[in-house]
């Protein structure tokens, strides 16, 4: 029994930075950073099936189910790593908060001297 994936996701591609080229980059970094993950599993799986004196075929690998302690250490070390990938944006969104934060008082001292009322003077 074959499956049909769908080819292309229906609707438009979410937008994310002001220059489309920026979300472009992003969704192949995504899709590599994905498909590293995958390779890295089945690696993994190899190593294990290797370790346990298994043979390793196509069948082997595919069929092989992962222990709780085994996707937990997968689970770790895909967080780790999408958290190197995607570390810039991380950094910059903290950025981004930061300064939100720092510019509150001035924000409030705008309101206080364009309203005073409303301000709570």
């Amino acid at each position: 029994m074959s499956v049909e994936l769908q080819k292309k996701a229906k609707g438009e591609r979410p937008s994310y930075f002001e220059d489309p080229a920026i979300d472009k980059v992003l969704a192949i970094t995504l899709a590599l950073a994905g498909e590293t993950a995958v390779l890295r599993d089945r690696m993994d799986t190899i190593e294990r099936l290797l370790e346990a004196g298994q043979p390793v075929t196509r069948a082997a690998i595919d069929a092989y189910v992962p222990d709780q302690a085994v996707r937990e250490a997968r689970d770790v070390w895909r967080e780790v790593y999408l958290g190197n990938v995607l570390r810039i944006i991380h950094q910059e969104r903290e950025e981004l908060a930061r300064s939100a934060a720092d510019r509150r008082p001035y924000d409030e001292a705008v309101a206080h001297v364009e309203d005073p009322v409303a301000a709570g003077a």
